[in-house]
């Protein structure tokens, strides 16, 4: 049996220097923790890109809504259409469990965006639209929302949605006939916070929450009582060591494939960390917590088999690559960095055999 074989996709900006390249395909050198270039996607300003449940379909956020694309057998896009959302450009989208729905989360007009899926993978239309109100407690950074992610519950029943600027995560009930959502409890955030991320265990027991400006990690388990959601805050936990320097902004939230490992990064320290997962408590123990050797860590993850680690340095243009060493809390530079002007997200893809 050959070695798995995988794609990495990576969004970027493209004010300036990526041109009209708004996505990357690399093969990814599994043995070597290294990318190679394979095919580049005309498409503006991808902020975020989502692969599908079914790994059939990729996502990607543009300047005019969701552009859809079909992954063909070899890691490649193929486009199938461009849903509105009615609004600006959106800064992160999902779906829910059954790849029946999309959320679109406007960072820039506070608004949440529900869209449907249809069968063939393309974004069909608008189900919902919610202005998220309100005024926050720093006014110059969160004077308004800003709604920054959504993801459902792995029961698929409830839509978690971080509100940046509020900072709290409201939650609601999907209706999964007609698209829409009613609002059923709030996660409040310690104020001036910024959650920004939110990403589920495995099981779907405890919810994990990155905050931007609080650089640290909240971590809640998930219940159902009586036919509603429980979420109890369980642990806090900083993305960055006790020394670091000041105006640190804490960026990614990235489980490793096997959900043993969850990675944040941290802008103006320039840091990634790595956290072990207690599958059973859902306790976090960090690791370790370096330097990326560049600008503006966006987004880190950790190849598929947990041996390296990418970095997205959105400010210095460019991916750097690490060797980890998890037994002894190291991140060993692997190779030149790898230029990539303004990169946002990374998502890894399996091929199929």
């Amino acid at each position: 049996m050959g070695q798995e074989k995988y794609v990495a996709y990576v969004s970027t900006y493209t004010i300036g220097d990526q041109g009209e390249f708004g996505i990357t395909v690399f093969d990814v050198d599994m043995e070597k923790g290294r990318f190679y270039e394979k095919e580049k996607i005309k498409i503006t300003n991808s902020s975020y890109v989502s692969i599908s449940h079914s790994k059939k379909y990729l996502y990607s956020i543009t300047d005019f809504g969701v552009e859809s694309y079909r992954i063909k057998p070899d890691g490649g896009l193929e486009n199938i259409n461009l849903g509105s959302v009615n609004g600006m450009r959106g800064r992160h989208v999902a779906t829910d469990y059954e790849d029946k729905f999309l959320f679109v989360s406007g960072y820039h007009d506070g608004k949440l965006t529900v869209l449907r899926t249809n069968e063939d993978g393309s974004v069909g239309e608008i189900t919902e639209e919610i202005y998220f109100k309100g005024l926050g407690i720093v006014a110059e950074r969160n004077v308004r929302p800003h709604v920054s992610c959504a993801r459902m519950t792995r029961d698929n029943r409830y839509l978690c949605v971080a509100d940046l600027g509020m900072d709290h995560t409201n939650v609601y009930y999907l209706d999964h006939t007609t698209g829409k959502l009613k609002l059923v409890d709030v996660i409040r955030s310690d104020m001036g916070s910024g959650p920004e991320h939110l990403k589920f265990s495995s099981d779907g027991r405890y919810l994990y929450i990155v905050h931007e400006v609080g650089n640290c990690i909240d971590v809640y388990s998930y219940t159902q009582k009586d036919g509603n959601p429980f979420f109890e805050k369980i642990q806090t936990i900083s993305t960055l060591n006790n020394y670091h320097a000041t105006g640190s902004i804490a960026s990614a939230l990235n489980f490793s494939d096997d959900f043993s490992y969850l990675c944040s990064s941290n802008a103006g320290d320039n840091s990634a960390a790595i956290f072990r997962v207690d599958q059973e408590t859902g306790l976090l123990t960090r690791l370790l917590c370096l330097p990326v050797s560049g600008e503006y860590p966006k987004d880190v993850a950790l190849f598929p088999d947990n041996r390296h680690l990418v970095s997205l340095n959105q400010d210095s243009g460019t991916l750097t690559f690490f060797t980890t060493d998890m037994k002894n809390g190291l991140l060993v530079m692997n190779g030149p960095e790898l230029r990539v002007p303004q990169p946002n997200c990374v998502i890894f893809h399996k091929l199929s055999e």
